[in-house]
């Protein structure tokens, strides 16, 4: 090899080593590191015997990267199969023993699973439901698979491990669900013959049309009506409508026990309007409403503090009375 083409052999040799090895040609990344260093070695020798300083000293710099970039290039490679193969010797501890710790490894090293599922299956559920639930039931369907899987049958522990976690979500929910199975399985049953309906009729069946799409009669399609609000419920706390601001529904139903705005407005109102009516009565008038109406004095006793008889106290309050109404309507009327 002469010294002017040490160096493109040099990174030809490298290239052809990543490529082989990149293709599962060499059977490791030790075997590619040797086969680049062997390369480089030789080129370096070559140079140093036939040509000039600064040719040996570029084959070597050519030489050091293309090696170093090499290990770069394989590191992940390496590191990739270094955990496969830490976790199959895990699962043949683990079948082995059965210690909890173990399988703790397992849970952890598979977590991100539980999380994928939980997504997936949360996609067409109600506002209402919390992917952490979904996904702390979906670690219980981990546990479960871990423990039940046998790796000696040569399965893909993904795939097995997928289908537990998904019915542990399932099962979960519908423990969670006050609607029997049944029913649900009535909804749906309405729901596609409705759509079925619509897409044939171009317009909102009626109630016959549905009991005949449905094979039963319209008494029974009734009742199935009032077995099916049951699975109408809603959530409080979801929102109205998406893009409506942030008000719930709890916040739209009515308080009975409030006080009604307008109503306290007016109260306050009139009793401004009879506070100044009651202002501009005469002073024994005045004496009679405050001693009837705020003090409940009867008028006996009224008659007794004014020194006059009880019929003088009658007409006195009536009169006051009137004098009141007039000007509590005069003021309503200005």
């Amino acid at each position: 090899m002469s010294a002017v083409s040490a160096v493109p052999d040099t990174e030809r040799g490298v290239a052809r080593t990543k490529s082989e090895s990149g293709n599962g040609f060499t059977g490791s990344a030790d075997t590619a590191a040797k086969r680049v260093a062997d390369t480089a070695v030789s080129g370096v020798a070559d140079a140093e015997n036939t040509g000039t300083p600064d040719t040996a000293a570029a084959v070597t710099d050519t030489a050091v990267t293309a090696i170093e970039t090499l290990v770069a290039d394989t590191e992940p490679l390496r590191s990739g199969e270094d955990v496969e193969a830490g976790i199959v010797a895990l699962w043949r501890r683990y079948g082995d023993s059965r210690r909890q710790d173990l399988r703790d490894r397992l849970v952890l090293h598979y977590a991100p699973l539980v999380k994928y599922v939980a997504g997936r299956v949360g996609t067409g559920l109600p506002a209402h439901v919390d992917v952490a639930d979904l996904v702390q039931s979906g670690i219980f369907g981990l546990v479960d698979a871990i423990e039940k899987f046998e790796p000696e049958r040569g399965l893909k522990f993904e795939t097995y491990a997928m289908q537990r976690i998904r019915g542990a979500i399932l099962d979960d929910l519908r423990a969670q669900d006050w609607v029997p199975r049944s029913v649900r399985s009535r909804a749906r049953d309405v729901e596609r013959a409705l759509e079925r309906l619509e897409a044939r009729l171009q317009r909102t069946a009626t109630d016959t049309e549905l009991a005949d799409e449905l094979g039963i009669t319209l008494t029974e399609l009734r009742e199935l009506y009032a077995q099916l609000q049951l699975t109408s419920l809603v959530a409080l706390d979801e929102l109205i409508a998406a893009g409506r601001g942030t008000a719930s529904l709890a916040e739209t139903l009515p308080d009975d026990r409030a006080e009604d705005p307008v109503a306290t407005l007016v109260d306050l109102d009139n009793r401004r309007q009879l506070a100044d009516a009651i202002a501009q009565l005469s002073e024994r008038d005045r004496v009679v409403v405050t001693l009837y109406y705020f003090e409940n004095l009867t008028l006996a006793e009224i008659g007794r503090v004014l020194g006059v008889t009880e019929s003088r106290v009658c007409q006195l309050h009536t009169r006051a009375v009137l004098r009141l109404r007039s000007k509590v309507a005069e003021t309503t009327e200005d």
